[in-house]
């Protein structure tokens, strides 16, 4: 099912831009970011196989799997030390997991954090339930060593168009 054009102009915007906001620190330690995404493609090999590629989002549907990649690097005078990257997820996107495990989550909008496992969900009628992927508004990985003088990195969650 084709999304109608201002919902995928809005998706597209978001992707686009996904929201990177550094924490105070980030920016004192001189550790600038970048980030692309891109969305996950089937394609048939000309041997009949099928390969998984990674695409610039031209045009996302409900359902296309999202690959976000996160790149910082040291590009100050001195190492940079307790620093973190939070990113908020585009609302168009479910949460499907990261890289590395490393991440830390928030389902209420970044007021509080924690791994995902260890977080509740209170519905409107009181229940409380395990959070799950799709509760997660927000991801941010703290660095608690030193990241050297011109050290980089990358940081990989995915994600699904809802």
């Amino acid at each position: 099912m084709k999304i109608n054009l201002l919902k995928r102009l809005a998706i597209l915007a978001a992707l686009a831009f996904p929201g990177i906001t550094p924490g105070m620190a980030l920016a004192a330690n001189n550790v600038t970011l970048s980030s692309d995404v891109f969305v996950e493609r089937k394609v048939e090999k000309p041997d009949g196989q099928t390969a998984v590629m990674l695409e610039e989002p031209k045009t996302v549907i409900p359902g296309d799997n999202l690959v976000f990649v996160v790149k910082y690097k040291n590009v100050g005078t001195t190492p940079a030390t307790d620093f973190s990257v939070t990113n908020p997820l585009p609302k168009a996107v479910a949460f499907k997991g990261t890289s590395d495990g490393t991440e830390i989550v928030s389902i209420d909008g970044g007021k509080s954090w924690g791994p995902l496992s260890a977080l509740t969900y209170t519905r409107e009628n009181g229940e409380v339930r395990p959070a799950l992927m799709s509760d997660v508004t927000h991801i941010k990985w703290k660095f608690n060593r030193s990241l050297s003088v011109g050290s980089e990195g990358k940081l990989v969650f995915r994600g699904t168009v809802k």
